[in-house]
C-alpha cells in the first residue's frame, strides 16, 4: 500500500501587513542631466512630471536598497524574522548574477533559510512577486513572505540616450505578506507579448560586452510605441482586474500605476474614469522610473502621507520590458 502524502496546511487568504521603502541617496535634478541628451528641465518636466530623480552612491547596489526596505518592511509588520520562509526579488538590475539578491536579502534580516529567489519582470516585477507570494501563502507552501522591487538603474543607463535616460531612478520598495482571515489581494491579471520585446530592453549583451563587440549594455526604449501600449492595452489588463475583483472604480481608496512617466499616470487615470476620492500614487516627481520598485515605493509614499488609507482597496498595475505586465485589487496595510 502506498504511503498517503502529508500536505502543508492551507491559508484560505494573504494580505499586505507592512511596507518598507529606500531610495538613492541623491536627489539630482533634471539641469544635472540635460547636457548629454540636448534638453532642458522644462521639456523633462512637460514630458514625464519628472523635477528630480533618486540615485544611488557608486559603493550603494541595488542588494543594498533591498536589504533597506525589507528591514523597514519586516520591523513595522511585527514578524519575528524567523518565521518569514519566502522572500521574492524582482529586479533588473542585479549586476551580480549569482548569488540571487533575495538570498542575500533573506540572511540579512534574519530570515535563513527561508526560499529565496530573483525574478525578472522588469516594472511588472513587484506585482509578480505578489501575485507568486499570494498563492505559495494560500497554497500552505509559504506563511510569510517578504516581497521586493529593488533596482539601481543608473548602473545601467546610458546619460546620452534620449529615449530613457532622464527617465530613472534608483531605489527599493518592499512588503511582508501573511495569512488573512479575508480577502487581501485579488486575482492578478498577468502576462506577456514577447513579439513586441524590442520596444524596451537591453541594447546589446554581456556576451558582446566581453568580446568588445559592442560598449556596456545599457537601457533604452520606443518611447511613443510604449505610451500607447500603456494608455490603451494596459487600461483593459486593470479594468479586467477590477472586474475579476468584484470592485467598481469608486470602491478603491488608491490606484497606484507603475510610475514610468507623469502623462502616462494621468491618461490611465482618466481612461478608469476614476472618481476624485480616489488618491493616486504619484512618486515619479521625486524619484524618478525606478522599474520593479516603483509601485511599492509609490504606495509606501501614499500611506505615510494619507494613513487613513489603510484598510482601503488600492488597484496596482505594472507594465514594462518583455513586454510584460501584471495587476491586482489588495487591501492596503
Amino acid at each position: 500500500m502506498t504511503a498517503a502524502l502529508h500536505a502543508a496546511p492551507v491559508h484560505a487568504y494573504s494580505r499586505i501587513l507592512a511596507m518598507g521603502a529606500a531610495r538613492g541617496e541623491n536627489a539630482v535634478p533634471n539641469d544635472d542631466i540635460v547636457g548629454p541628451i540636448n534638453s532642458s528641465d522644462e521639456w523633462i518636466r512637460q514630458r514625464t512630471g519628472i523635477a528630480t530623480r533618486a540615485r544611488a552612491n557608486a559603493t550603494t547596489s541595488a542588494t543594498d536598497l533591498a536589504i533597506a526596505a525589507a528591514k523597514e518592511a519586516v520591523e513595522k509588520s511585527g514578524i519575528d524574522p524567523a518565521q518569514i520562509d519566502l522572500v521574492i526579488c524582482g529586479t533588473i538590475s542585479n549586476v551580480q548574477q549569482t548569488p540571487s539578491m533575495a538570498a542575500l536579502v533573506a540572511d540579512a534580516i534574519g530570515a535563513t533559510p527561508a526560499a529565496a529567489y530573483d525574478q525578472n519582470a522588469a516594472c511588472a516585477g513587484y506585482c509578480y512577486g505578489i501575485a507568486q507570494a499570494d498563492a505559495l501563502i494560500r497554497t500552505g507552501a509559504a506563511t510569510y513572505a517578504v516581497v521586493i522591487g529593488a533596482e539601481k538603474l543608473s548602473d545601467i543607463v546610458d546619460p546620452t540616450d534620449r529615449s530613457i535616460s532622464f527617465l530613472l531612478g534608483d531605489g527599493a520598495g518592499a512588503a511582508v505578506l501573511g495569512p488573512s482571515e479575508t480577502p487581501g489581494v485579488s486575482v492578478s491579471q498577468w502576462g506577456s507579448d514577447g513579439s513586441r520585446g524590442d520596444l524596451v530592453g537591453m541594447n546589446h549583451t554581456l556576451v558582446e560586452f566581453r568580446n568588445g563587440t559592442a560598449p556596456w549594455p545599457t537601457l533604452r526604449q520606443e518611447g511613443p510605441s510604449v505610451f500607447r501600449w500603456a494608455v490603451w492595452d494596459m487600461v483593459k489588463v486593470a479594468k479586467k482586474a477590477l472586474d475579476d475583483a468584484g470592485v467598481a472604480p469608486e470602491d478603491l481608496a488608491a490606484f497606484v500605476p507603475h510610475q514610468a512617466n507623469g502623462r502616462i499616470i494621468d491618461e490611465f487615470a482618466k481612461q478608469l474614469g476614476l472618481p476624485d476620492t480616489v488618491k493616486i500614487g504619484r512618486d515619479i516627481e521625486t524619484t524618478g522610473n525606478t522599474s520593479a520598485a516603483s509601485i511599492p515605493l509609490a504606495t509606501h509614499r501614499l500611506l505615510e502621507e494619507n494613513p487613513e488609507l489603510s484598510g482601503g482597496l488600492s488597484l496596482q498595475i505594472g507594465f514594462g520590458a518583455g513586454l510584460v505586465y501584471a495587476a491586482q485589487v489588495v487591501v492596503l496595510p
